[in-house]
């Protein structure tokens, strides 16, 4: 058993490398071999701008409706940490993840390992001490050099790709599709979730030799009044329920998690029951949540201009008669003006929100303002839970909130109570 807790980990392991991002697999990769390169039977991985949480709710919930033992790794977490490693319906348990912990420090040696490597190699090692028959995994950042990649998935999916992390994935969508091909192998089925991919993504799947199914495609998506229909090439055609995961893109992302799971058909069985009870079935934490009163509540994670349009046409399906607030905070990365333009004359007012007390990356408000134009109506607010308090006052018909993790998770806190973790 670990000496140290799981809130001592966690502080241990941001402090035992010196930078929160490095990209890279030769480090990880040597310390899994040390741990004996664990990985779960089958395993699938989901990368993306947006969309990679709820495609991975997705595919966890059909796999589960069919029978399977699965086992969930995503970050970051909104009010746990125990939240990014999932398995058969189960958050891991403090003990757990300290065991694992424990085991990956001893195998690391002086190979220094960040946040987001450690926590990558518990999920594999209690994947496959918990004997999952198939593990789903997200892809942190990018897709190529992100530590998840470690592992040769028997399919991936590429949900969307759009600007997000210039710093670390480049400046276009060409560029970016590269980094998100790097999950792809060859001969193995590769699942574009969008359209209108990149060249660069299609390019970079070609060399890599991806057995490539593409939407509007290979699949393709025709909703109506009582749900949706997915349709394959090969002739398969899927009644399909309306999901509770409420956004004009969970169509194209369950539509995406379908098309991976028909893709391994001859290895794990999911039968159209299963497929649909998982449609039906799946749910996440902040994205699109809503919390009826008045006024309403709706907390989303969206972070990035393309996850803002999206907002965006939410709100334009789903008006209401009075004002709307938006309680927004965000990580010094992000596009502010490209966020603020999205959603150009749906906000009443702004609440901006500093979140330099919840992370080094995290912008102040005044910072924020830089990016809205002076005939955008604002507030500055030290942080969320005081920007959330100013828009209650103004009791708007319904406040957004929304942008980083840490804005949401500070709301459900409040909400839920206290709560440990590191988002």
């Amino acid at each position: 058993m670990s000496a140290r807790t799981l809130d001592q980990w966690l502080a241990y392991q941001l402090r035992v490398h010196p930078h929160e991002i490095e990209l890279g697999l030769e480090r990880v990769r040597e310390v899994w071999q040390r741990m004996g390169a664990p990985r779960a039977p089958v395993n699938l991985i989901v990368g993306g701008t947006n969309g990679k949480g709820s495609t991975v709710a997705f595919l966890v919930a059909m796999l589960r409706a069919a029978g399977h033992r699965v086992g969930a790794y995503t970050s970051p977490h909104l009010l746990r940490y125990n939240e990014r490693v999932h398995i058969d319906g189960e958050d891991a348990d403090d003990a757990s993840l300290c065991d694992a912990f424990e085991r990956i420090e001893k195998a690391r040696l002086d190979t220094e390992l960040t946040y987001f490597e450690f926590g990558t190699l518990a999920a594999l090692d209690l994947f496959a001490r918990a004997g999952v028959n198939v593990a789903v995994i997200e892809v942190g950042l990018g897709g190529r050099l992100d530590a998840s990649n470690i592992v040769d998935a028997d399919a991936g999916i590429v949900t969307t790709v759009d600007l997000d992390h210039q710093a670390w994935l480049g400046s276009d969508r060409d560029t970016i599709g590269v980094e998100k091909a790097g999950i792809a192998r060859a001969d193995r089925p590769l699942i574009i979730g969008e359209s209108d991919p990149p060249r660069g993504l299609l390019d970079a799947l070609q060399r890599i030799g991806a057995a490539v199914q593409r939407a509007g495609v290979d699949y393709h998506v025709r909703q109506h009044e009582s749900g949706w229909t997915w349709m394959h090439r090969d002739g398969t055609r899927l009644e399909l329920p309306d999901a509770v995961l409420d956004a004009p893109a969970q169509v194209a992302n369950a539509a995406a998690a379908v098309a991976a799971l028909h893709a391994l058909q001859d290895r794990m069985d999911c039968p159209a029951s299963a497929l649909a009870e998982g449609v039906r079935t799946a749910r996440l934490q902040g994205r699109l949540q809503r919390f009826p009163g008045t006024p309403e509540r709706v907390l989303d994670v969206a972070h990035n201009p393309q996850a803002a349009r999206m907002l965006a046409s939410w709100l334009d399906e789903h008006p209401v008669r009075g004002p709307i607030h938006a309680v927004f905070g965000a990580l010094e990365d992000k596009d502010v003006a490209g966020i603020c333009s999205a959603l150009a004359g749906r906000i009443t007012h702004w609440h901006l929100a500093g979140l330099e007390s919840e992370s080094p990356r995290g912008l102040p408000a005044r910072s924020l303002a830089f990016g809205f134009p002076d005939s955008t109506p604002y507030t500055l607010h030290t942080d969320v839970l005081s920007a959330l308090d100013a828009a209650e006052w103004a009791v708007p018909q319904r406040i957004l909130i929304f942008g980083s993790f840490f804005v949401v998770a500070a709301v459900l806190r409040s909400m839920n109570g206290s709560v440990h973790g590191i988002p």
